[in-house]
């Protein structure tokens, strides 16, 4: 398909606002670092989730960490996809898998803010679309989007993949689903909203065998690893459950979250626990204001899954905002808003979170980081 057919001529003031968004968080980033004397290449590709990508990048799976208290820390927990990128860019550049995922967070960066402007566009015209990439860019916690982490790789085949589904398209929607499931857990989320889309179209009376194999594909990426995870493990259709829950991962409704959120209102951190108290809200609120606005179901379907997911899962609380990053059907609402707006007004506003983005991204990489 030429180029001009996927909008990049269109899309290109999305891009550029994009790339402008990250550039400066990388910019404050660096400067926050020589400043404190860290490393902006160590903090963004050699701590956290990034080191297990690389060392599974390097040696494939098998490791492990056991704790004190017993739990079972596995690098089968993470999906392959990225890995298998790094490895492939180390290959060919020479850089360390921790660069090369870099390189291959920033590609996907591009590709997800480019699948974020083609929904929105779609749906809504494209200065909702360009303000809808700047939002997300301008995320909070938009600095994991230049980290090597899975989030913007996930977010690209998500926002692409339903693009897809929404046009009709249903082998490269079932094609990037595989894709989103080979990369996250959360990629059941793309299965789902591929499905909704395809039942919908079935209701309205289409038939092909193009919307049968996308429908099939679908699935494949994420019931392959976890059929391989359960047969390596020897816990057949639980096994991937059980290696999360020895990373203390499980779902159970939110309970967990609310007491981590309770006590922290009912302590010396009462601050905190009243942000993450607004920052749940906001979240929920957006979401309701997506539905009233009537988005496609398949989009509501992905976004539901997504947010239940993060905020309904009993571990690592400090990884919830992350977690939330391929939410981006949220952002539809705010950039519906800002593109009623002046220009002035609204690029004003975009910059001045842009900048708090910046510079939260700085403190949080020095700080206690996204786990």
């Amino acid at each position: 398909m030429p180029v001009e057919d996927l909008g990049l001529r269109r899309a290109a003031p999305a891009l550029a606002a994009f790339a402008a968004v990250r550039l400066l968080g990388l910019a404050v980033l660096a400067v926050w670092g020589a400043v404190a004397g860290s490393s902006p290449h160590t903090l963004l590709s050699a701590r956290w989730d990034s080191l297990w990508y690389a060392r599974i990048a390097g040696g494939g799976y098998g490791y492990e960490v056991v704790l004190p208290n017993g739990d079972v820390h596995s690098n089968l927990a993470f999906f392959p996809l990225l890995p298998w990128l790094e490895r492939l860019v180390s290959a060919a550049t020479g850089l360390s898998y921790g660069s090369a995922g870099l390189v291959v967070s920033a590609f996907a960066g591009l590709a997800a803010a480019w699948g974020i402007f083609a929904v929105a566009d779609l749906l809504y015209g494209r200065r909702t679309g360009v303000f809808a990439v700047a939002v997300w860019a301008a995320l909070p916690v938009g600095i994991v989007q230049s980290m090597a982490y899975s989030e913007s790789l996930f977010t690209a085949l998500a926002a692409w993949g339903l693009y897809g589904a929404l046009r009709g398209r249903w082998v490269t929607a079932g094609l990037l689903a595989a894709g989103a499931g080979l990369t996250r857990p959360v990629g059941a989320a793309v299965v789902v909203a591929v499905w909704v889309a395809v039942a919908l179209a079935l209701r309205r009376g289409e038939r092909s065998w193009r919307m049968a194999a996308g429908a099939l594909l679908a699935p494949a990426g994420a019931a392959a690893y976890v059929l391989w995870v359960g047969a390596r493990t020897g816990g057949g259709l639980f096994g991937y459950l059980d290696v999360q829950a020895g990373w203390g991962n499980g779902f159970d409704g939110g309970w967990a979250f609310a007491r981590f959120v309770g006590e922290k209102l009912a302590s010396s951190a009462f601050l905190a626990g009243l942000g993450l108290t607004a920052g749940v809200v906001l979240v929920v609120w957006l979401y309701v204001l997506c539905v009233r606005r009537r988005q496609p179901a398949p989009l509501l379907v992905y976004c539901g899954i997504v947010v239940a997911l993060a905020l309904c899962a009993s571990g690592y609380f400090g990884s919830k905002p992350r977690l939330l990053l391929p939410a981006f059907p949220l952002m539809l609402v705010p950039a519906a808003a800002l593109a009623g707006w002046r220009t002035r007004w609204a690029v004003l506003v975009v910059g001045a979170a842009a900048v708090g983005s910046a510079v939260y991204g700085a403190f949080w990489l020095n700080g206690s980081g996204p786990p």
